[in-house]
């Protein structure tokens, strides 16, 4: 193995500084998520997505943003799984989104809540129909056999909801849905060269953001 404390990158594609920054950091996301996508990234909506349970151990995992607006970030999944488990004993947790090739980060916390049944329906019903049968099929983050244990679960499931095919397929399953975090610190990182990396953090004062520097 190459001695990994030897790698060394110089960060000399952009900058961040206040004048050219949104005042409201919902519309600076919205930028730099628009210009990952413009730029064709790899996932460019893929977010590490952090949870603390009742035990205060932390867990991570890889989620995809479904929608964004000023009120949050939504992701969808199974409520069951760790991480539902970990978001109904505590209500707090932090995103994370890393475009490496546009050389940022951007780290979202705050408060999350349940998506409403109406939002969480209409995207269910836009997905893939063999995804709406992986979340009928999949008991997430439970302990399984072996994948043939899914595979004979989606089998079934198929066979179950078999009359539904033709007028849209399966329901939403009622423990799988949207979650939104609405946010209450935001912070964008832009690599820099020597390390003097820009970092603009908004957090919410009242009713108000409060837009400032941090030290790389």
């Amino acid at each position: 193995m190459d001695d990994i404390a030897s790698l060394r990158k110089s960060y000399e594609r952009a900058e961040l500084d206040e004048a050219a920054s949104k005042a409201d950091p919902s519309e600076q996301f919205g930028v730099w998520l628009q210009q990952a996508l413009d730029a064709q990234l790899p996932e460019p909506n893929a977010m590490t997505l952090a949870t603390v349970g009742a035990t205060g151990r932390p867990s991570t995992r890889v989620v995809l943003i479904k929608g964004f607006d000023a009120r949050g970030i939504v992701w969808y999944t199974n409520y069951t799984s760790r991480k539902g488990h970990e978001l109904a004993e505590n209500p707090y947790a932090a995103l994370q989104f890393h475009w490496v090739e546009l050389e940022r980060v951007v780290r979202i916390e705050g408060r999350v809540e349940k998506a409403t049944a109406q939002e969480s329906d209409a995207y269910f019903a836009s997905r893939p129909l063999d995804s709406r049968i992986g979340a009928w099929a999949s008991p997430q983050s439970q302990v399984i056999a072996s994948r043939s244990v899914l595979v004979a679960n989606a089998a079934k499931v198929s066979g179950q909801f078999l009359s539904t095919l033709l007028t849209g397929g399966p329901p939403r399953p009622p423990h799988w849905g949207g979650y939104r975090l609405v946010p209450d610190t935001w912070e964008f990182w832009q690599g820099r060269k020597s390390r003097l990396h820009d970092r603009l953090r908004y957090r919410l004062d009242g009713s108000a953001w409060v837009r400032e520097r941090l030290a790389p």
